[in-house]
């Protein structure tokens, strides 16, 4: 049942080409994009991980150096890629020619870029550690978001607090994900604390609009 409604979810998708530019945050969209990819790993469903490929690569992300309090910045590293995804929905075509040239069609595709897009850092957290930032100004009135993605299956948290300490978002389920989507009354600072629930150390995207 899942995986039909995921089915589902994915040719709907698919006939929306401006769905990584229109009415959805960015980093929704990478948020789906990774669960789709999974979802689609899982069924080893090339439908699935080219549809996660083909959101992924419709959002340009620019790197910043940054680090939180416990955590260690890594350089040279990025979010996994769409690239990945489509080597990953190859393997899994076989010699499926229609999924193979639509494959194909996505790698010749021009990626948008955008002046003023998501920006990502990548940091390395430790095992039952907590990442404390520095608090990121976000503008009122606009939709912010603070999305986190994992490099391996580890339980990873996401906390979002005003200027006065109160909590303004939090994803704590059961995932290496975790998204947050809030709208500022009014331009401020917001501390973000990304929590590693896992024993092992983990290596996660922070990514901010």
């Amino acid at each position: 049942m899942l995986r039909a409604s995921l089915l589902a979810l994915s040719l709907a998708l698919s006939a929306m080409p401006s769905l990584a530019s229109a009415e959805v945050p960015p980093l929704r969209v990478m948020e789906l994009s990774r669960q789709l990819f999974e979802a689609g790993q899982a069924a080893r469903d090339p439908l699935l991980m080219v549809t996660a490929a083909r959101l992924r690569k419709g959002v340009s992300l620019e790197a910043v150096a940054r680090a939180g309090s416990a955590g260690e910045a890594v350089e040279g590293a990025a979010p996994l890629g769409w690239e990945e995804m489509l080597e990953a929905a190859e393997a899994a075509a076989g010699e499926d020619a229609a999924m193979l040239s639509v494959i194909g069609d996505i790698r010749a595709s021009a990626t948008k870029g955008v002046s003023t897009g998501p920006v990502y850092s990548i940091s390395r957290l430790e095992g039952n550690k907590t990442d404390t930032y520095q608090p990121f100004p976000f503008d009122g009135g606009k939709y912010a978001e603070v999305y986190v993605e994992g490099a391996r299956d580890s339980d990873l948290n996401l906390y979002v607090y005003d200027a006065q300490g109160m909590l303004v978002c939090a994803d704590t389920d059961v995932s290496e994900v975790a998204y947050c989507g809030w709208r500022p009354a009014e331009s401020a600072d917001f501390t973000v604390m990304v929590e590693n629930k896992g024993a092992a150390t983990n290596r996660y995207s922070l990514m901010t609009n």
